[in-house]
């Protein structure tokens, strides 16, 4: 029995260094968090589709179109915002007035003193420190800075060329150019042209009235009396005269061209020159059909 039993302690002193060596390893390798692992049940289970790659999501966004982002983020976006204001409006308008059109009020210093920096020097705006009762005001600058029919007809006088002014020109600064330009042409100042499609004004001249000359209601009788040959008639009346209208290009008549005929020229005989072989060469011309 005191062999079976010496195996017997040499075998738990074993189990217990052994023991004592795997926790010591467990202590060793366990992570420096006290988290709890996941449970087995909890992982995500991977089918086979998730190991393919996954395409991205096309979107609808046309890149070469400028997004509409409202009121717009960027500074020369609320710029270009503050200009159409001014130029609706027609009036003069201070700094606050503006902001709060853009709703810039509550933005940063900076980007106020920058924003006001690029109206003040912009090319479209006026600026006048004065204005406003001293606070500074903005304004539209046209083309022509001409925004009543007394400032029109002077600047049609001083003009040195007959050269008529653009009404589209004048509507960017002045909303009420049509209107004036209507009641000056009724009172014979103004001469204008109008499109037939929407009769809005196109073209506006000085009217000088020292030109119009009174005539006589006789000679405007005579006038209208006289009567007009009708379109087809008058063409006619040339022709016969032998006359071409201006209306009518001169076409010389060309001559018919006669077609000749074709005719088949008698095929010839090549000339022969194997004389030195007659002896030695047959003849077979008398079998050619």
């Amino acid at each position: 029995m005191s062999y079976l039993d010496n195996q017997l302690n040499a075998f738990k002193s074993n189990l217990t260094s052994v023991s004592h060596k795997i926790s010591n390893k467990r202590t060793v390798g366990a992570p420096a968090t006290s988290s709890p692992s996941p449970a087995p049940s909890q992982m995500p289970t991977s089918g086979k589709h998730d190991l393919k790659r996954k395409r991205p999501e096309t979107s609808n966004v046309v890149y070469s179109q400028p997004a509409d982002t409202g009121t717009g983020k960027n500074i020369m976006t609320q710029v270009t915002y503050a200009i159409e204001y001014l130029k609706s409006k027609g009036t003069e308008q201070t700094l606050s007035d503006l902001l709060s059109y853009l709703s810039l009020q509550y933005t940063a210093d900076e980007y106020k003193r920058t924003i006001t920096t690029i109206l003040r020097t912009h090319d479209k705006i006026d600026y006048d420190p004065s204005g406003c009762g001293g606070q500074g005001s903005f304004s539209f600058r046209p083309i022509h800075n001409i925004r009543s029919g007394e400032q029109l007809l002077g600047f049609l006088q001083s003009q040195t060329t007959v050269q008529g002014l653009n009404v589209r020109e004048l509507r960017e600064g002045w909303p009420g150019a049509e209107d004036a330009i209507r009641k000056l042409e009724d009172q014979g100042k103004v001469l204008v042209t109008r499109n037939k499609k929407d009769d809005h004004a196109k073209m506006v001249w000085p009217n000088d009235p020292s030109l119009a000359v009174p005539i006589d209601e006789e000679f405007k009788s005579i006038w209208h009396k006289i009567r007009l040959p009708e379109p087809g008639v008058l063409a006619d009346d040339l022709e016969r005269a032998g006359l071409t209208p201006t209306n009518k290009a001169r076409g010389l008549k060309m001559k018919p061209k006669v077609q000749e005929k074709k005719t088949k020229k008698a095929r010839k005989s090549g000339k022969t020159t194997n004389v030195h072989m007659m002896g030695v060469l047959r003849d077979y011309s008398h079998l050619k059909k």
